[in-house]
């Protein structure tokens, strides 16, 4: 294969047929690579990887220019389904887990018929092995979990999948800082044992910065700054506006922006 394993270019994206949520979003995915989106609620973060993951219908929007190409194969406007024989799942903000399953039974059920049942016990060991707190809670049902266990056993649902490229969505909803570096650790872990890239969307932008090879940061539906993650994490928009710091290092609030524009794209 030549190329990117993801290519998203110029894509947009309306709601209800008439409200423009994306516009003219451009990235890319290299196998084996982490990626991050950053961006405020509202940026378009969630609708991007939706797209990418062909669930957006859900939400009554539609792709209506740009293109979405896997591995070189159009996948723009494809049901699920397809998208997941594919290579690509989604670990999604919210509804993460089945509740009323164990946590064994969420392991099993989302697994695609094209894996075989060797390889699917391979990938349940290996869940079990990045996540040990799983293997204790086998028998528990997934509602009775707490917000990091949830977050642990999507990822290992997701694993068993057997993606080429995993898209999580907002790690860091809801759980305190330790654990959400801890999850950090094991994508990076998990990106090493399997080979498989990641499309992380987060809000949390020095726990991403520090995982990723490369970051994109959304506003108002698109793309503002893309770069080098290290180096993005230097950059001065970045420092002030997402990492909360101004020149001078003191700490700075988002709601303490009170004027933000940006002059150009950043390369650097």
């Amino acid at each position: 294969m030549t190329g990117p394993l993801l290519a998203v270019d110029k894509l947009e994206v309306v709601y209800q047929r008439a409200v423009a949520a994306i516009e003219g979003i451009t990235l890319a995915v290299g196998s084996g690579q982490i990626v991050t989106i950053l961006g405020n609620n509202g940026a378009g973060k969630t609708t991007t990887v939706r797209a990418i993951s062909g669930f957006l219908g859900r939400d009554d929007a539609r792709i209506t220019d740009g293109s979405i190409a896997f591995k070189g194969r159009r996948i723009d406007n494809r049901p699920p389904h397809e998208i997941v024989r594919m290579g690509i799942v989604l670990v999604p903000e919210r509804d993460k887990v089945f509740p009323n399953l164990t946590v064994a039974e969420n392991l099993f059920a989302p697994v695609p018929r094209r894996i075989a049942s060797g390889e699917r016990r391979r990938l349940e060991t290996l869940a079990y092995e990045f996540f040990p707190r799983l293997a204790d809670l086998k028998d528990r049902e997934a509602g009775l979990l707490s917000g990091g266990e949830r977050q642990m056993l999507a990822l290992g649902a997701a694993i068993v999948c057997a993606p080429e490229l995993l898209l999580v969505d907002e790690l860091s909803h809801g759980l305190a800082p330790v654990v959400v570096e801890d999850l950090a650790r094991r994508l990076v872990e998990i990106r090493a044992q399997l080979g498989m890239a990641v499309l992380l969307v987060e809000q949390n932008a020095a726990v991403a910065l520090d995982i990723a090879d490369y970051a994109y940061v959304l506003e108002n539906g698109r793309v503002v700054l893309d770069g080098d993650a290290r180096r993005l994490a230097r950059h001065a928009d970045v420092q002030e506006f997402y990492l909360g710091r101004s020149a001078s290092g003191e700490r700075r609030s988002y709601r303490s922006v009170k004027q933000y524009r940006r002059s150009r794209r950043w390369y650097g």
